[in-house]
């Protein structure tokens, strides 16, 4: 076959669906038992980022694919299974359900001396295939390599409670009377202290860094919604800026009123969480902020403001590493290092091989996705050529530059894009 898309989630569906569209061979490989990617919710014997209390934080209309809208009667924020499930009659829909190989997981992806690559899979029946292929697309997230502190802090080793990840958080019903730590102020954060404190005796969250978290709607529109309209987009970044900032001290006030430290950066100069719940739980006192954590006692948690807390666990919500465990080593970039891709798609001197989804947008993902699959598939049938590696060295060069400058450079700000500037490099380039 011409392309091996491996993972089924939205950004392999979105490269499928491309390649269909132009009637090229490929076969989808994806090691869960169905379509979704993250919004599936994991079975027996599984593991990944899903749980209950998940929720999509962006507008359905700017997150469904554009030839196939979610329906009319899903709520504007659908939680998870509802995304999975559109998920699933998309490919339908689509016509992808003959090019997918489910319960398949990739081994290995090698290029080979002719320009192909070799994949190596293992099936549900535990056999491993091997196959050669024109193109390999890169579509398996990065969310699946949970990121621990490299080092906790002193007395984890004898904490008499459970230390755990929010990829082994399902629900908070799971916590009932208990009193928990969630550490991290993004969005995995704040959803699991918000359901931990319907549930739990106490739910304190630890924060070592101020973010600024912003509400889903503001001025009754979706967030998402006004950073897409063009009366938004038209603004300069500083303008973009002091409306949004403006407008969040008429939302909600200051990060400070709510025990919570003020972000050290301004708006859209770092990833922001968004969330609806987190401060008002605060306020009602079902959440209560504490500082970073200093140490463990036994049973007590010890903060760096000098106080200290009872604990029976601690949830680390503090993100993923990407991995691609299949890949040469190296690929897309060096470990903790800079993701380094022309166009966030193209490893230089990697002929061959695309990432689809390796980006992370302030919004929906969705656009961006459908236009990089289209983008790629252009590349894969010959109507689109790629410049020369110099060229594309170049431009990777240039655009960890502007991130450096914006961000500061680290392998999580290396994949931020903005959706209009982003957009247009893939349709003009």
């Amino acid at each position: 076959m011409s392309v091996c898309v491996i993972g089924a989630g939205l950004s392999g569906l979105a490269a499928a669906h491309a390649l269909r569209q132009r009637g090229v061979e490929f076969v989808c490989l994806e090691k869960a038992p169905d379509v979704g990617g993250i919004w599936r919710m994991p079975g027996a014997g599984e593991r990944g980022p899903a749980y209950q209390a998940l929720h999509l934080n962006s507008a359905k209309q700017l997150t469904g694919f554009a030839d196939h809208p979610m329906a009319d009667d899903m709520p504007l924020y659908p939680r998870h299974s509802d995304i999975a499930a559109y998920l699933r009659s998309f490919a339908e829909w689509a016509g992808l359900l003959p090019h997918l190989e489910l319960r398949t997981e990739v081994l290995a992806a090698r290029p080979e001396p002719d320009g192909r690559w070799l994949v190596t899979s293992r099936g549900a029946d535990g056999v491993e295939l091997e196959r050669r292929f024109d193109h390999v697309v890169a579509a398996s997230g990065h969310h699946n390599e949970p990121a621990m502190p490299e080092q906790l802090p002193p007395g984890a080793d004898g904490f008499t409670g459970r230390i755990l990840h929010s990829m082994d958080f399902m629900d908070g019903r799971d916590f009932a009377g208990q009193r928990v730590v969630v550490v991290g102020l993004g969005a995995s954060g704040v959803d699991i202290a918000a359901d931990l404190s319907r549930h739990a005796a106490q739910t304190l969250l630890s924060v070592r860094r101020g973010l600024h978290v912003i509400p889903k709607q503001l001025y009754g529109l979706s967030v998402d919604l006004i950073a897409d309209a063009p009366w938004f987009t038209a603004k300069p970044l500083a303008e973009q800026r002091k409306w949004v900032e403006d407008a969040l001290l008429v939302a909600r006030g200051r990060m400070s009123d709510y025990g919570l430290p003020e972000p050290d950066h301004p708006v859209f100069a770092s990833a922001v969480t968004i969330s609806d719940e987190i401060l008002s739980r605060i306020r009602h006192g079902a959440v209560l902020p504490k500082p970073e954590i200093a140490s463990f006692d036994g049973g007590r948690v010890h903060f760096t403001d000098g106080s200290a807390a009872e604990a029976d666990a601690v949830v680390y919500c503090t993100g993923f590493r990407m991995a691609f465990p299949f890949l040469p080593a190296g690929l897309p970039g060096a470990p903790q290092g800079p993701v380094e891709l022309y166009r966030r798609i193209v490893a230089p001197g990697w002929p061959g091989l695309l990432f689809l989804g390796l980006i992370r947008p302030v919004g929906s993902i969705t656009r961006l996705v459908e236009a990089q699959a289209r983008w790629a598939a252009e590349l894969v049938t010959g109507e689109r050529v790629l410049p020369g590696t110099d060229v594309m060295r170049k431009e990777i060069e240039e655009h960890l530059g502007g991130i450096a400058r914006r961000y500061g450079l680290s392998t999580g700000t290396s994949v931020q894009v903005d959706v209009g500037s982003y957009l247009r490099e893939l349709q003009g380039a």
